[in-house]
């Protein structure tokens, strides 16, 4: 059982709890004002240098939406951007419209054919202040469940190993959920542990825009939630998760971990809902929230699926992906208050904003040298997903999951519409 104590989470991963939001507010703090676990003023400081872990860097991949605004500012049409400068570049993978030679010669960022040699930037001991890792995108295989076996555990072998040799930690992010199969991502959390690495890990949807700028406040007693995702299960089941259990976090005794998972497909899933299992008032409402296509039913999607999933305080939460939806949001039961809907709002331009304020998140933890906020979520939404789809490959039972009984402070970051970039 990988339990935590609040103690422990404290004193490893969270950084003091930044200045409330208020509910209804649609122009909140300032980042500097409201980020106060972080320096006060980021872009007055010098820019720390990162070396890039990557699978791959083609146009609009994850690499350039993020490494391109370090680059190329915060829109990437130059101008002002993160207090970062890229330093060194590790790629894996080549394709036909690779565009990281090009970016090497254009900004003198050299390609290394190591990760030890990227984070050495050559030489022979550790001169960046942060290390980011984005393994997203490539040629890579998939597992039996669908999941696509990108090498973020071995690129964080490889980044820890670094560290050892050099006898120096520096800051890492890695992007999306870690693994993404569990026994890697476990892996991966507890190497950092052990090494006393300032770890982020996650999706950029909890810091992006959403159609609305209200939300909950940290102590919400919430009673029920659905949430609404689309695509692919796994590759964009992760950010769904995380855009969930982002608000699921700010309830009422705080995170707890999760007891049982499900995975449910086809009459059993309609099954759950006729029942009463889910909710069928959040599930309607969250449903109503996000885009879509005019006339779009999802009793007729043939493809829906769903994660069921309760948590140890007992609150149960279930999430639906749907063919037939266009976005992600989620429908939450506030005792005393009528059902709170809130739907991300993916904006494409300037190229994929929600990039720009992970990176500004990023850019917190690589100046601070401590973690904007816990790697945990990420842990417990992987693992959620993870045996989730375990489910659904066996027919969907539902899995007693004591591995997930992960604790952990939320800390109250803001998202888009509360942060100056």
């Amino acid at each position: 059982m990988t339990r935590f104590s609040r103690r422990q989470m404290l004193s490893l991963t969270a950084a003091p709890v930044a200045g409330a939001l208020l509910c209804n507010s649609t122009s909140g703090p300032t980042f500097a004002a409201a980020a106060a676990s972080g320096p006060a003023a980021i872009a007055d400081t010098a820019p720390k240098s990162v070396a890039a872990v990557v699978t791959i860097y083609r146009p609009f991949s994850h690499a350039d939406v993020i490494l391109g605004k370090i680059l190329e500012g915060w829109d990437q049409k130059g101008g002002p951007g993160p207090s970062l400068k890229l330093a060194s570049m590790y790629v894996e993978q080549f394709p036909s419209d690779d565009i990281a030679r090009e970016i090497s010669q254009k900004y003198g960022v050299p390609i290394f054919d190591s990760i030890e040699k990227a984070i050495t930037v050559g030489g022979s001991q550790i001169p960046v202040d942060g290390v980011l890792s984005i393994g997203e995108h490539g040629d890579y295989p998939y597992s039996d469940l669908g999941q696509q076996l990108y090498p973020r555990r071995r690129f964080l072998e490889e980044i820890a190993a670094t560290f050892e040799k050099y006898d120096r930690v520096v800051p890492v992010f890695n992007d999306k959920h870690l693994g993404p199969a569990w026994q890697d991502g476990l892996w991966m959390y507890e190497r950092a542990r052990q090494l006393k690495i300032p770890f982020m890990a996650g999706s950029s949807l909890p810091v992006g825009h959403r159609k609305s700028a209200e939300t909950i406040p940290l102590g919400s007693q919430i009673d029920g939630a659905v949430g609404i995702g689309y695509s692919g299960l796994d590759v964009y089941g992760i950010h769904a998760l995380e855009f969930l259990q982002w608000h699921l976090e700010r309830r009422v005794g705080a995170e707890t971990g999760v007891k049982w998972v499900q995975g449910l497909k086809g009459d059993e899933l309609w099954k759950a809902v006729d029942s009463g299992e889910v909710r069928r008032d959040l599930l309607e409402a969250a449903f109503a929230a996000v885009p879509k296509a005019e006339g779009a039913d999802m009793r007729k999607d043939e493809q829906a699926a769903a994660f069921l999933f309760e948590f140890h305080n007992g609150l149960r939460a279930a999430q639906f992906m749907f063919q037939c939806a266009a976005g992600t949001g989620l429908a939450l039961a506030l005792r005393n208050r009528p059902i709170f809907t809130s739907v991300f709002d993916e904006r494409t331009e300037p190229k994929y904003p929600h990039f720009a304020y992970l990176l500004k998140a990023i850019e917190q933890m690589i100046h601070s040298g401590k973690p904007t906020y816990p790697v945990e979520r990420t842990l417990l939404t992987g693992g959620i997903l993870d045996r989730a789809l375990t489910s659904l490959h066996n027919g969907g039972e539902r899995r007693m999951t004591p591995e997930l009984a992960i604790q952990y402070t939320p800390v109250d970051y803001p998202f888009a519409q509360h942060v100056t970039l």
